[in-house]
């Protein structure tokens, strides 16, 4: 059934709050430095690869994350732009502003020596927080991230399981960022570990929020 200006408009918007709560957790444990989600390792190594072999100031997490994002939507309009949605632009170009706002103001927080309990303790409210936003950003309806949609087109285009595919596009995101100079470690493995259980958790109450939301608007 065709959606109407309004009815996207409104998904869309639901979409960038779960956007902005989920990069709130990515950024509590890219601070940890404990190791990032399997995305956010490819971008860390490209950061630091291309950021070292340039001395680019200007360059940042973000940019980067922008950059690679573009990348993905570059090459789903050669192979099927059909994925393409304004959601799914949104959560590309969005996400990197929405983690270099969140550095600066939430690195008060691990300023000076921190504790590892303090920072695995930081990290997993990250992955709790991540999962929420993850949720409401699935359940609009509206687009999805780089991780899901990679995984989706690469699924929908071999017939193979999602799953499968979504656990071989993190791991290849892992190896590579890591060669690259990516931040892999027990963060990572805690992110992969925890995240997908409590997304699990929160998507059916995800979907009465945004029911509720659409409810007193139709």
């Amino acid at each position: 059934m065709k959606r109407n200006l309004k009815e996207t408009f409104i998904r869309v918007i639901i979409l960038l709050i779960g956007l902005t709560i989920a990069h709130l957790g990515v950024t509590l444990f890219l601070l940890a430095d404990l190791g990032a989600d399997p995305f956010n390792v490819l971008v860390q190594g490209i950061f630091r690869t291309v950021s070292g072999m340039t001395g680019w100031a200007f360059l940042t997490h973000g940019y980067t994350h922008i950059a690679m994002c573009f990348l993905i939507i570059l090459v789903l309009l050669i192979v099927d732009r059909s994925y393409i949605k304004i959601g799914t632009i949104l959560c590309m170009i969005c996400g990197g502003p929405i983690i270099d706002f969140f550095t600066v103001l939430l690195k008060f927080l691990f300023e000076g020596e921190r504790a590892l309990w303090y920072k695995l303790f930081m990290l997993a409210v990250g992955c709790v927080i991540l999962a929420f936003g993850m949720t409401i950003v699935i359940k609009s309806d509206a687009g999805t991230g780089p991780n899901d949609l990679v995984a989706l087109v690469i699924s929908e285009k071999t017939h193979a399981k999602f799953s499968i595919i979504r656990i071989v596009v993190d791991v290849s995101f892992v190896v590579v960022g890591f060669l690259l100079g990516g931040s892999f470690g027990i963060g990572t493995i805690v992110c992969a570990c925890l995240v997908g259980p409590v997304a699990g958790v929160f998507l059916p109450r995800s979907e009465k929020i945004v029911a509720k939301i659409l409810r007193k608007f139709f």
